[in-house]
């Protein structure tokens, strides 16, 4: 038994000799990730390189061409941001009586966008579709850009005095937002709907951003 041990010790001290080598981090499967360790970098990379991904997110949902780029590597900063940039400036602020101006709350246009983000990926997922749900939270989110961006030019109509005219910009602006979020979602999501289930999979998809659209439009508050 003694000597058994002996020969064990002997050759894990053998094999423990010399220079240990460290595998290489490099991802041969996967040639467009990172080659590296990420926690060994430093803060300030990590955070300019999520940053600069979820510009290249964003320009890609302005010009939808690339249908994978969104799906390959998901995401909710981007739609966390424009989330909660919209439920800034869309929040009912109180008048000099004391009363609300009818706007929507902070909360209630996080739980619209979130929850009715849920509700159209849960839609997808029962007719079949082959995404999963945070890749389709995620499209859904990215494409609320076209919309957000109609937001910033209603609240910059607003700081003039209101006309037909100007009304009917913000009512143009705001459908136009409306069109390229829908158009822009489909470009992404509309390969995952089998072809006799894509008009289904596209109306909740369209009345979830008119909604959101509507809230822009109703907006009256400078």
């Amino acid at each position: 038994m003694d000597h058994t041990k002996l020969e064990m010790y002997d050759d894990v001290e053998g094999y423990l000799e010399g220079e240990m080598s460290v595998p290489s981090s490099k991802n041969t499967q996967n040639p467009g990730r990172p080659d590296f360790n990420t926690l060994d970098e430093p803060v300030k990379e990590t955070i300019l390189r999520d940053v600069k991904a979820v510009g290249v997110k964003f320009s890609h949902v302005l010009l939808p061409k690339e249908k994978k780029t969104l799906l390959k590597e998901w995401d909710l900063w981007g739609p966390l941001m424009l989330c909660t940039f919209m439920a800034m400036v869309l929040q009912g602020g109180s008048t000099a009586d004391n009363t609300n101006d009818g706007g929507p709350e902070f909360a209630e246009v996080f739980v619209i966008v979130w929850i009715g983000s849920m509700i159209v990926t849960l839609n997808s997922k029962l007719l079949g579709g082959n995404i999963s749900f945070f890749q389709s939270v995620c499209v859904l989110g990215y494409c609320l850009l076209p919309t957000t961006i109609a937001l910033i030019v209603c609240r910059v109509i607003l700081l003039f005095d209101q006309s037909y005219l100007l009304f009917f910009i913000r009512f143009s602006v705001s459908m136009g937002g409306f069109v390229w979020a829908t158009y822009a979602s489909m470009i992404f999501l509309g390969d995952s709907q089998k072809p006799g289930r894509k008009l289904l999979a596209v109306y909740p998809i369209g009345l979830f951003y008119f909604i959101i659209s509507w809230l822009v439009i109703s907006h009256t508050a400078s």
